[in-house]
């Protein structure tokens, strides 16, 4: 009995001690890049310059199910699934967004990274494409994005703004910071584009 809870005592230790290395490695992952605009109580809204992203496309449904088949087509493609062999760093956040037609997924590539400079992806379900810049209103949330908290999260946005009389177009999407594995200090956010340049 005595070793039984000393291994699992070893185990929890380990457990905790690769939280806290996952969490430490992913503070010093590149994030894409934006200006905050405004703050508001409950949201803030930002400006984010176009960018180069590795895309993917799904007749998913839900988060769960684009997680699931998406990721590892990009994360090949950025761990040497490429005509260069070329490993390219992971940044984040990992981009989804769900609607009743057409999904995506879509990791951002380095800012070192365009379109001309980036390798050809060898699976030729991954795309390469320029976002274009944007103004978007963001919500941010913590622990694991399961399907009933990303909604509560897009209504809770949606009536902060209406209450802003903020006009918004497109679908709400989720942004997720931390790998699957990472059980603390987890990161998430749910983004809709914004009318602000019409302002």
């Amino acid at each position: 009995m005595k070793i039984v809870l000393i291994v699992v005592g070893i185990m929890a230790v380990l457990f905790i001690v690769f939280q806290i290395y996952i969490s430490m490695a992913t503070g010093k992952t590149e994030t894409q890049l934006y200006k905050v605009i405004q703050v508001e109580k409950d949201f803030e809204i930002r400006y984010y310059p176009s960018t180069t992203m590795a895309v993917i496309t799904s007749s998913a449904k839900t988060y769960k199910e684009l997680g699931s088949s998406g990721f590892n087509k990009l994360a090949g493609y950025i761990f040497g699934g490429n005509n260069e062999k070329k490993q390219i760093a992971m940044t984040s956040p990992v981009h989804m967004d769900i609607s009743d037609s057409l999904s995506s997924m879509s990791f951002v590539m380095p800012a070192n990274f365009n379109k001309d400079n980036l390798p050809q992806p060898d699976n030729a379900a991954v795309a390469i494409t320029t976002a274009p810049d944007e103004y978007v209103a963001a919500i941010t949330f913590g622990g694991f994005a399961t399907e009933e908290a990303i909604k509560k999260q897009i209504v809770l946005l949606e009536n902060a703004l209406k209450e802003k009389h903020l006009s918004y177009y497109g679908h709400f999407r989720l942004l997720g910071y931390n790998p699957p594995f990472q059980f603390f200090g987890r990161k998430n956010e749910v983004i809709v584009s914004l009318n602000w340049n019409l302002k």
